[in-house]
């Protein structure tokens, strides 16, 4: 692990000593946004913004399977860092699926974080979406990098479909917000629990947090009839094989 610390990058472990043992994530620095007619300062071009990405990153994972779905990859180009997180972080060192940085020629993901802004503190992380025009990066907060790609290009894409129509977002942002706390972060807390009891209290929120989830969405048993495929979705997995470290296709 490593982290810049006013610009200089630094190697270091997640200091969790003074919370108890407990991972606390840093809030994502740049939260800037992209709109249809560029009241915001970035307006929403084809070729204009560039996505950083780890696919050994699920946090990235949910940019591009919203890019594919709005059928966005000629409007947005990508740029895939190594899946090994080595001594300088995520770097672009040549592997198989590795798309080099083809926008700033940077060697590691920690460099645009320094272009942004010289004298940045925290930690390096994808998504990121550069602006080629600004120069700098717009976003690094992937639920709202989604939101973008769902809403603001709409003039590039035939496909209209919204992900988040205002009749569901109440609903949608509440379950989100204890999908994104207890089960996405939760997974955190657990792999970066310094202590035993710091490690129970995550792995015991996290498994509360997932019944909750399989009860609402998942009435099928974890061996037996396959649920009917609704919309052409993938097949469902249950939430309870994840207890015993298995995604058990239904």
């Amino acid at each position: 692990m490593g982290y810049l610390l006013q610009g200089v990058w630094h190697e270091g472990w997640y200091d969790t000593a003074k919370a108890g043992g407990e991972f606390q994530r840093e809030a994502s620095a740049f939260r800037h946004w992209i709109s249809a007619e560029g009241a915001s300062g970035f307006k929403a071009e084809p070729g204009r913004y560039h996505l950083y990405v780890s696919l050994a990153c699920p946090w990235a994972h949910r940019t591009l399977i919203f890019r594919k779905l709005k059928k966005l990859e000629q409007v947005i180009p990508l740029s895939v860092v190594n899946p090994f997180y080595g001594s300088q972080g995520w770097s672009f060192q040549a592997d198989e699926d590795v798309i080099p940085d083809t926008v700033n020629g940077f060697g590691y993901l920690h460099e645009v974080y320094t272009s942004a802004k010289t004298d940045y503190s925290g930690r390096v992380t994808v998504p990121v979406l550069w602006d080629k025009q600004s120069r700098t990066i717009v976003n690094n907060e992937s639920a709202e990098i989604i939101r973008m790609m769902n809403a603001e290009f709409q003039a590039f894409t035939d496909v209209k479909t919204d992900y988040y129509p205002v009749e569901l977002r109440s609903e949608i942002d509440a379950i989100n917000a204890r999908v994104y706390s207890d089960i996405n972060n939760g997974v955190y807390r657990c792999g970066f629990a310094g202590s035993q009891k710091a490690y129970e209290r995550a792995f015991d929120r996290l498994f509360t947090a997932l019944d909750e989830v399989e009860a609402r969405l998942d009435p099928f048993p974890l061996f037996g009839r396959k649920p009917p495929h609704r919309g052409g979705l993938a097949p469902v997995y249950h939430v309870s094989a994840l207890r015993c470290g298995l995604l058990q296709p239904l």
